[in-house]
């Protein structure tokens, strides 16, 4: 995998997609256990559960999908909770958690230790 960084990208953006790189090197999402995928954006958080193997998106969950205005920590809790259900439906009990270059802190941790909670094992 190979990602470009162009010449006005931010540093903390640049690291980001460097260590994106690095983890996905190891991290593969498989039939029997496919990857949990988390993506923020400024206003948004999305997590979708990806089959590499075949390359396709399994299930999917973001906070656009929410009807209500919510925020932050809360929106990624919710989120974890959306896509352990999604998963749940599909019978994906257990995952690979990728937390796509960012650390595990603030939304990313709240939407892993939800979908935890609702019953998905990582």
């Amino acid at each position: 995998m190979k990602v470009k960084i162009g010449k006005h990208t931010s540093a903390r953006t640049a690291s980001r997609l460097k260590k994106k790189v690095r983890i996905r090197k190891t991290i593969a999402g498989t039939p029997e256990r496919p990857r949990l995928c988390v993506f923020r954006s400024n206003k948004h958080i999305y997590a979708q559960i990806i089959n590499d193997a075949q390359g396709t998106t399994l299930a999917s969950s973001c906070s656009l999908k929410l009807g209500e205005k919510v925020a932050g920590v809360e929106m990624a809790k919710r989120i974890g909770q959306e896509i352990a259900k999604a998963a749940a439906a599909k019978n994906i009990k257990d995952v690979v958690f990728d937390r796509n270059g960012y650390i595990y802190h603030g939304q990313v941790k709240a939407l892993a230790e939800s979908a935890r909670e609702s019953g998905l094992n990582f």
